[in-house]
């Protein structure tokens, strides 16, 4: 059985095959070499025009969050089930997410598929494709997340968060902006002080006050974190800074703000979001444990390096690329740099750790370690008056943001964020 490629796009394809082309490429990217979608977006799209390169983009995305459902259906018509890294499974999701999932019709979901068949499994992804669209085939309502995941996350958060992480794949997010400025956009509602949600799909370049930098993109539940170190005139250092929406709130609060990320290209879209808004960031490329800032700061915002299984509404690829080996090279990075960020705090000053992550291992257990390990450092409670209406603290304090969380609005991230204040 032949296995999914690394082809590239020939001279005769016809139009549209180019950007299927480029959606598998993506798919073999995250499901058999482990990268972020985002990570291997531009490569795997080299060559294709805009309109093309978002279409391999929707494609992959909708794979991915519909890879479970999509593997049952090409299951239900095959006598014996295909490899799972086989080309002609790969081919036959790819034009099943289309036209089960956007929308595509038929003829035009198989036609640009079946050029990236050769031989004999053509005449099966034909078959197989035929006999699902004569039945009528549909998705179901509720998504089925993969087995590893649904189990993971059934043993730390119980089924009814596995239910309404399940429900959230079923579509991408609504498009939260934090604002600079008051901002009046159509359609949009607001959740929190200087905040507008607009409904998924929206383009951002053409909203009012883009230009202008009135505001920036920012998950609600991303935002939270320099919300908890609220206003100041201080110094605040922003760790892992990029792309740098955290560092823009506590610049526009008033704060003299540093940012640092080890990685250039990531600084690139900060410095540019800086640019765009107007407000003034001192950047710094540099590795967080070779760093050493010249005074200690009155507020640290550390939002750590995770596995980013919170925003898998976002990025479903997370959900098939993360294993329990990097969740716990993750846990072991981030414990090194919470220890590291703990020394740069003035006495009487704030440390905010937060993770996009939905793993205990990368939230509740490195504040219970820290804090055994820290003893001047105590938790500061987050006030409800600082947070988005219908989140709500643990009874310690700190926050855990699960699937579910705001549902009825539209969901937010998955986070874990705590307030940290050294002891003076």
């Amino acid at each position: 059985m032949s296995r999914a490629p690394q082809d590239r796009t020939s001279r005769t394809d016809a139009p549209g095959v180019p950007a299927r082309r480029a959606a598998l490429r993506l798919l073999d990217a995250v499901l058999r070499r482990g990268l972020a979608l985002e990570q291997a977006l531009a490569g795997s799209t080299q060559g294709l025009a805009p309109n093309d390169r978002g279409l391999a983009h929707a494609i992959a995305a909708e794979t991915l969050r519909r890879l479970a459902d999509l593997d049952a259906l090409i299951d239900s018509a095959t006598q014996r089930p295909l490899p799972h890294d086989a080309k002609a499974r790969f081919a036959l999701r790819i034009a099943l997410a289309q036209a089960v999932g956007l929308g595509t019709p038929g003829h035009a979901a198989i036609a640009t598929v079946l050029p990236l068949v050769d031989g004999g499994p053509r005449k099966l992804v034909h078959g197989v494709f035929g006999t699902l669209m004569r039945r009528g085939v549909h998705f179901p309502e509720v998504p089925a997340l993969p087995d590893a995941v649904a189990e993971r996350w059934h043993r730390n958060w119980g089924e009814a968060v596995v239910e309404a992480a399940s429900r959230a794949i079923a579509a991408p997010p609504p498009l939260d902006l934090t604002l600079q400025r008051p901002t009046q956009i159509a359609q949009a509602v607001s959740l929190a002080p200087g905040h507008l949600r607009l409904p998924s799909g929206s383009s951002v370049p053409e909203l009012p006050g883009y230009a202008e930098g009135d505001w920036w993109v920012q998950d609600i539940a991303a935002s939270i974190p320099a919300r908890l170190i609220g206003a100041g005139a201080g110094s605040a250092l922003d760790l892992c800074a990029a792309p740098g929406g955290k560092s823009l709130q506590l610049a526009a609060a008033g704060w003299d703000v540093a940012s640092l990320d080890i990685s250039e290209s990531r600084l690139a879209r900060l410095r540019e979001n800086s640019d765009r808004t107007g407000l003034d960031l001192r950047v710094i490329a540099a590795d967080i444990l070779q760093w050493q800032p010249e005074t200690p700061a009155q507020a640290v915002l550390l939002d750590v390096p995770c596995s980013a299984t919170g925003i898998f509404r976002r990025h479903p690829d997370v959900l098939h690329r993360v294993r329990p080996a990097l969740i716990r090279e993750m846990a072991e990075l981030q414990a090194r740099l919470l220890d590291r960020a703990a020394e740069w705090v003035q006495p009487g000053g704030v440390l905010v750790f937060s993770t996009c992550s939905l793993e205990p291992e990368e939230g509740e257990a490195q504040l219970t370690r820290f804090l055994s390990e820290h003893p001047d450092y105590a938790i500061d409670p987050a006030r409800a008056d600082e947070l988005p209406v219908g989140i709500v603290p643990r009874g310690d304090g700190a926050l855990r943001l699960l699937p579910g969380t705001l549902a009825e609005a539209g969901g937010c991230d998955g986070f874990f964020i705590v307030r940290l204040r050294r002891q003076g």
